[in-house]
C-alpha cells in the first residue's frame, strides 16, 4: 500500500471477534498502526503513548486502530493490562500485514525470522492513505506527536 491508495474495506477481526470495516469510520481519519507483538517493551511504549494522547488524537479527528498478528485473547490481555481505549485487530492469518506490505524478513542477533515491520498508515476521511510513517521513522515513546 502506498500514499494515494484506497485502504481495503474489511480490515479484520478485533479483540472482541467483531469485523472492523473502513466504512465504520466514515468521516474520520484513521491511524492504522502495525506493531510486532503485544506486551513487548517497544509495542507497549507505543500503545501507551497513543493511549495517553488519545483525547488529543480524537479532537484532531483521528480514530486509532492497532494491528498485530497476535490472537484475540492476547489483544484482550494487552488492552486490559495497559487500559487501551482503542481496538486492536487480530491479524492471525496475516492477510492485512501482507496487504499493507509490512510483513517480511527481520533479523535480531543474527537470527532471521518473519515478522511485522512497525509502520503507521494515516488514512483520510475518504479511505485513502495520505501518509505513511515508516519503521525507521516511528518513535514509540512519542508516536502521537508524530501523527499530530
Amino acid at each position: 500500500m502506498n500514499i494515494g491508495d484506497k485502504a481495503p474495506e474489511i480490515l479484520g477481526i478485533n479483540e472482541k471477534g467483531e469485523e472492523i470495516r473502513l466504512s465504520d469510520y466514515k468521516g474520520k481519519k484513521i491511524v492504522l498502526y502495525f506493531y510486532p507483538k503485544d506486551s513487548t517493551s517497544g509495542c507497549t511504549a507505543q500503545a501507551c503513548n497513543l493511549r495517553d494522547n488519545y483525547t488529543d488524537l480524537r479532537k484532531a479527528g483521528y480514530e486509532v486502530i492497532g494491528v498485530s498478528v497476535d490472537n484475540e485473547k492476547s489483544h484482550q490481555k494487552f488492552i486490559e493490562k495497559n487500559n487501551l481505549p482503542f481496538t486492536l485487530i487480530a491479524d492471525t492469518d496475516k492477510k492485512l500485514v501482507e496487504q499493507f506490505g509490512v510483513w517480511g524478513e527481520k533479523s535480531m542477533y543474527g537470527r532471521k525470522y518473519m515478522g511485522t515491520f512497525r509502520t503507521t498508515f494515516i488514512i483520510n476521511e475518504e479511505g485513502v492513505i495520505e501518509r505513511i510513517i515508516t519503521p525507521k521513522e516511528v518513535k514509540t515513546k512519542d508516536h502521537a506527536a508524530q501523527i499530530l
